[in-house]
């Protein structure tokens, strides 16, 4: 759809620090400086839309998602326990189950529905779990499937965790050939689907694996993703290497501008600068980090040393959700806890352009003249905000668990007074659990 122009907000976020009260403008996939139109059709036929009431925000962008876990949400043995048990556990509902393209497209279609309906306009899914008896290629076409049929943008990061290098560095290659052959640094022309490589960290893997999958990004011009010193990275670092981290990253070339490292639980003032020397940028995941007892990690101190923070809602065995608004709702509560505040607009920033550049994605995460007409309109005229001295501090502070009214992908509606457009989401349910029916997942 083109030629949409969105009227009478209350406030309208441009960006993390520009908010208006004008008309938002779409025309051609893009957000343009064009006139105000008047009347009920603009110039051109242009739709006209009343948001009145309501607060316009970019689409959020999260950067920090497993999107197969959402197969495995709510699994009472995989509460409050150490993350060796836990990953353990996880590993064992994969082999379970089976973990193969229908599972993946089914999990990912849920997922990235979910996402929509919450206003997540743009996923990046770290996906980890490679059977041995399955195709790379099919995998991972399983889930730009899945993001093509709803409507979303997806950034498939290609994930490792004990992986063979050679093995997995070589698969790179060809989902890149197979499924975005059109690309240029990794990013499809139409820009709905991007490739990144991210080893797990090293908890999982070594130097060699690391090296692996640096040369192949550099060769096609990927992004790089990895995780780095939630509880387990820390404990399996110092056992192995006698080092944190961090260090052993520096060491093995995986801090930089085009590195992006999430959770960052514990980390000290040192790594704290050695990240912003280095250019790399951060995941914020408070609710997978709280939930597992990982702690909370030091954002403002991060995005004050210059390091851009963005944030995930990482993946439904830790979370059991992909709402990220009411993550970065917790961001802003969690962050009193440790003495270094952060406010509902840092939080928002992070939950759009600090995510969109992690993903070297400059035309995301912003309302700006020439970005992605990827939006939400958020109705904030009921009593659930009644009261509010800001509607965009509102949007956090009030009324949780809120959802958008609308959401619109690079000028598409694919959503609408709350219903997703591009698929019935209840029909995407009962398909995945039905699937899970039939596979016969145990109950505990």
């Amino acid at each position: 759809m083109t030629g949409v122009v969105l009227s009478g907000a209350a406030a309208v976020l441009r960006d993390v620090s520009t908010v208006t009260h004008d008309r938002v403008v779409v025309d051609g996939g893009r957000i343009v400086d064009a006139p105000a139109p008047s009347g009920d059709r603009a110039a051109g036929g242009a739709e006209i839309v009343d948001v009145s009431g309501c607060v316009v925000t970019p689409g959020l962008v999260n950067a920090h998602h497993h999107l197969l876990q959402s197969a495995f949400r709510s699994r009472p043995d995989t509460r409050s326990v150490p993350m060796r048990d836990w990953l353990a556990r996880m590993s064992q509902r994969y082999s379970m189950i089976g973990v193969d393209p229908e599972l993946t497209a089914a999990s990912a279609s849920v997922a990235l529905a979910e996402s929509l309906l919450c206003g997540v306009t743009t996923v990046a899914d770290h996906h980890l779990t490679w059977p041995r008896d399955q195709d790379p290629v099919s995998l991972a076409g399983a889930t730009i499937g899945a993001a093509r049929r709803v409507g979303a943008r997806l950034v498939f990061v290609r994930g490792t965790a004990r992986d063979d290098p050679d093995t997995a560095a070589r698969s790179v290659l060809d989902i890149h050939d197979t499924h975005l052959s059109d690309a240029r640094d990794g990013v499809t022309s139409d820009g709905m689907i991007q490739l990144a490589v991210g080893p797990s960290g090293v908890h999982a893997d070594g130097p060699e694996t690391f090296a692996a999958l640096a040369e192949v990004a550099r060769d096609l011009g990927l992004r790089r993703r990895t995780q780095a010193n939630e509880k387990i990275d820390v404990e399996v670092a110092a056992e192995r290497y006698g080092r944190r981290p961090l260090e052993l990253l520096d060491e093995w070339g995986w801090l930089g501008e085009d590195v992006t490292v999430a959770h960052l639980c514990d980390i000290t003032h040192a790594e704290i600068d050695r990240l912003a020397r280095s250019g790399t940028t951060a995941t914020h995941a408070p609710a997978c980090d709280v939930p597992m007892g990982w702690g909370v990690a030091r954002v403002a101190a991060l995005a004050a040393a210059g390091v851009r923070v963005g944030l995930g809602t990482s993946g439904g065995g830790s979370n059991d959700a992909g709402h990220l608004l009411a993550d970065a709702r917790l961001a802003v509560q969690v962050s009193g806890l440790i003495g270094e505040p952060v406010t509902a607009t840092a939080c928002l920033g992070m939950a759009t352009e600090g995510s969109a550049a992690g993903l070297n994605r400059p035309g995301l995460g912003h309302l700006r003249p020439g970005a992605a007409a990827d939006l939400c309109v958020w109705d904030c005229s009921d009593v659930f905000d009644a009261g509010a001295a800001d509607p965009v501090d509102g949007l956090l502070w009030a009324g949780p668990g809120r959802r958008p009214r609308d959401v619109m992908v690079g000028g598409r509606w694919v959503v609408r007074e709350g219903r997703l457009l591009t698929a019935e989401s209840r029909s995407l349910a009962a398909e995945l659990g039905a699937l899970l029916k039939r596979r016969q997942v145990p109950e505990h």
